[in-house]
């Protein structure tokens, strides 16, 4: 068999005799048609591999010259002949000494010596099936090798570096015991071409990497963690998946794994949040190997957690798998220095960094649970900074983190470095510590929180605090710490409900969001409806206690949640009265009694009859209808009339009330029709008109002539409004008079009203006369021969003569009918 391959050789051999030999000639056609035939002769005749070897050893050398070759076509040949012989021969080793220094000296010069791309490709996957087909045969070669790889990682074409990474990763595997000695030397090309601009290329990139720190000395992992880390970000998919097999791969594999944990864990859990379904799965599976390898590796140390710390701690978070007990130790072990980097980058330039950084650092909290209570200080500050951030996701991804730290960290403990700091917060952010507050507080369980709610709410309340800062997002930010203490406390808010009161009322004044204002209207019937509706059968003594300071509040914030809790707290008002009584004293200040007289106005509208309202009607409005000097005086006055009219149009007062008060309340009241203010006057006269409709029948005589005079002043008003609304009151006060009144005592008193009304039958406006006209029928009844004598006077001065006819006719009329009577 042997002789018959070395003669089949000889005869190959000698048929090709005359074209290697044109293989130096001159002429490139000749050359070009002189390695045709030799790729005819030999490979593409299927050749036994032990003919094939005999040819290849005597081809060798012509067919690597010609690798230098001016003509492309000829190199291109000689690199397909190359590679077909590697391929096919049964000893490719023997080759290297002339192969390996050719390739080197072709394809590992700084400078790019073959021109073409494809060629480079091609001699490249030839350099590839040698190392698959050589192995460790091509150990006393690394220097080439290398050489070679450094400068084809970094090649312009795009599928040179690729199959570069490639022949990396099989080089690394097939001489690991020589490999290391260099490794070193191709991390600098790798990391210039991890963020080529080709998804595929970055691929291989990190693949090869992988493999040099792998099988290398792995003392430049720290170097390589860094852009990694960066294509974390990638936005190709496969990209990133890559970084998470090799960086698993390094936490199961890498021989000085446990040097570099507190690199490697964050560039493997990052991607536990991954938009990719696969890629979270992936990653998550990897975790789980890495800590149960741990775990297997350390089970002496970890032995009593493994018997006794399997059962989650309670409160853990209902949503979440928990980690094993490999992968937390490797977490709490680490944490120490994963949360200065986290701290670092969780503020980076690049948005998707400082989002991924804030996914990451929830993912390490689930896993350090309570014990990230020793690192409470700089995680709190972290979160206050990271929450002032631009970038929604960021804030959110945080604010998760800090509702998980309220899960695993005891409120005594977040209570006192937190609250601290809500009292000094920093000036330009102020309202950060208030959102991470609000975030820790919602993750607290409510069981362990409720010791401490007194203690939150009282911070909240204090003025420094709810009052200091006007900024919408600040605001927003209390309302937050509200909601959430109202959520923890469920029905049972009592101990804390004066002082959400106080913060909301505080809101409400200060905030000029509409939105903000109606969250704070809800909040508000929420606290007002669980603490009022036991008002009847508990102790107000809270309330008596903090008289002062809600008169306080009423002063501050202008009482405008008056106008929020109205549909609740109307039937509650008797309840209020003490501190209402204490607000509105004479002496306090006049804003702040405007204000409050004029939201009782609507409040009493709905207030049921229960109410005391002669002690309120005695106690809180009389004081103040008392004329006083200056225009806010008269502000006052005018708000304290408008809750009059509320109170006797609104049925909170009965007549039998009204009546005990009558001599106290008319004096002020018909003074009033006096005051400069136009909407003074006409609330006034609407007031007048509210108490005849009430007590009109039941009002002596005396009481009702002091009424009269001041109503036909207003006749002559400046405001039309003003005396239409007189005009009625008069109407009402005739419908109103009873059979105490005597017509034969009280004549004069008619007589003066009838020659008043009578006298403005002649007003310009038409619609006066006609009102004027409907008063005096309404009056006729008292006393027709009175009426019929001054309405002939006015007449017979031909005054009016058309309405005078009418109202006269209508005399006749009731006259008629009284004698038919």
């Amino acid at each position: 068999m042997a002789a018959r391959e070395e003669h089949a050789s000889s005869e190959v051999l000698r048929g090709l005799t005359r074209h290697l030999n044109c293989l130096n000639e001159d002429n490139k056609a000749t050359r070009k048609r002189a390695i045709e035939q030799i790729k005819k002769e030999t490979i593409d005749k299927n050749l036994s591999s032990g003919v094939l070897q005999e040819v290849f050893t005597v081809l060798l050398k012509p067919l690597l010259k010609c690798l230098s070759d001016p003509m492309e076509k000829c190199r291109e040949t000689a690199i397909t002949i190359l590679l077909e012989f590697i391929r096919c021969v049964p000893r490719p080793e023997e080759s290297l000494p002339y192969l390996m220094p050719c390739l080197a000296q072709r394809f590992g010069e700084k400078d790019i010596v073959e021109s073409a791309e494809e060629l480079r490709l091609s001699a490249l996957e030839m350099l590839t099936l040698t190392v698959e087909v050589c192995g460790k045969h091509l150990a006393p070669y690394l220097n080439e090798m290398i050489n070679i790889l450094q400068r084809s990682i970094i090649d312009p074409f795009p599928d040179v570096k690729r199959e570069s990474c490639k022949c990396t990763i099989q080089f690394a595997k097939s001489v690991p015991e020589h490999f290391h000695m260099q490794a070193e030397s191709l991390v600098q090309p790798l990391m210039q071409t991890v963020s080529h601009q080709h998804s595929r290329v970055r691929v291989s990139v990190i693949e090869a990497t992988g493999a040099v720190i792998q099988y290398g000395t792995g003392k430049n992992l720290n170097d390589v963690a860094s852009h990694l880390a960066q294509r974390l970000f990638d936005d190709s998919p496969q990209v990133r998946k890559a970084v998470t097999v090799v960086v698993g791969d390094w936490l199961l594999h890498l021989r000085d794994r446990y040097s570099y944990f507190h690199t490697l864990i964050p560039l493997l859990l990052t991607n536990i949040s991954d938009d990719i379904p696969e890629i979270k799965l992936l990653a998550s599976d990897l975790w789980w190997q890495v800590g149960a390898q741990w775990e297997k590796e350390n089970e002496e140390d970890i032995k009593d957690k493994m018997d006794f710390l399997l059962t989650p701690p309670p409160f853990y978070p209902s949503e979440v798998t928990r980690p094993g007990l490999g992968c937390r130790e490797l977490v709490v072990r680490n944490l120490s220095r994963l949360v200065p980097a986290i701290t670092h980058d969780v503020t980076d330039w690049l948005v998707a960094t400082r989002v991924r950084t804030s996914q990451l650092l929830s993912v390490l909290l689930l896993h350090a649970e309570d014990h990230c209570t020793q690192h409470l200080q700089p995680l709190l500050a972290m979160l206050y900074r990271a929450c002032t951030d631009t970038e929604k996701d960021v804030v959110n991804n945080c604010l998760a983190a800090a509702k998980l730290l309220g899960t695993f960290v005891p409120p005594a403990v977040f209570l006192r470095l937190m609250l601290d700091h809500v009292t000094s917060p920093s000036a330009s952010h102020p309202w950060a510590h208030l959102m991470v507050l609000a975030a820790v507080l919602r993750g607290c369980p409510k069981p362990l929180l409720k010791p401490h709610l007194e203690e939150v709410a009282n911070t909240l309340a204090r003025q420094d605090v709810c009052q200091e800062y006007t900024q919408v997002v600040y605001l927003e930010q209390l309302l937050a710490c509200v909601e959430v203490l109202l959520d923890q406390c469920d029905s049972e808010c009592s101990c804390i409900s004066l002082q959400l009161l106080k913060i909301l009322v505080t809101i409400q004044s200060l905030s000029t969001e509409p939105q903000l204002t109606e969250k704070v209207r809800k909040s508000i019937i929420q606290i007002v409806c669980d603490f009022l509706s036991g008002i009847h059968t508990v102790m107000t003594s809270q309330w008596q206690r903090q008289k002062e300071n809600l008169c306080v509040a009423f002063h501050r914030q202008k009482c405008r949640y008056l106008r929020s809790i109205c549909p609740v707290i109307g039937e509650f008002v008797s309840h209020l009265m003490q501190i209402l009584l204490k607000c509105l004293q004479p002496e306090k200040d006049p804003e702040m009694k405007m204000s409050i007289l004029t939201m009782l106005a609507k409040l009493l509208l709905e207030a049921p009859k229960t109410l005391d309202s002669q002690g309120f009607l005695c106690d809180i409005l009389l004081p103040n209808l008392v004329w006083r000097a200056g225009r806010t005086a008269a502000a006052v006055r005018t708000a304290a009339i408008s809750c009059l009219l509320a109170l006797l149009h609104g049925g909170a007062i009965t007549p039998a009330q009204v009546l005990c008060v009558e001599e106290k309340l008319s004096p002020p009241l018909l003074s009033a029709l006096e005051e400069d203010s136009q909407m003074a006057r006409l609330l006034t006269c609407r007031s007048v008109s509210a108490m005849i409709k009430l007590v009109g029948p039941s009002l002596h005589p005396e009481a009702l002539n002091k009424i009269y005079p001041e109503l036909l002043k207003r006749l002559d008003d400046s405001s039309e409004e003003v005396r239409a609304v007189a005009l009625e009151a008069l109407g009402l006060w005739f419908s109103g008079l009873s059979k105490e009144y005597s017509p034969e005592l009280c004549a004069g008193h008619l007589q003066f009203i009838f020659q008043q009304l009578l006298l403005h039958l002649d007003d310009p406006d038409s619609a006066v006369q006609d009102q004027v006209l409907e008063v005096l029928k309404k009056g006729s009844p008292v006393h027709l021969s009175l009426l019929k004598t001054e309405t002939e006077a006015v007449r017979d001065k031909q005054r009016c003569p058309m309405y005078c006819d009418r109202l006269l006719e209508h005399i006749l009329s009731l006259t008629t009918q009284q004698s038919t009577e």
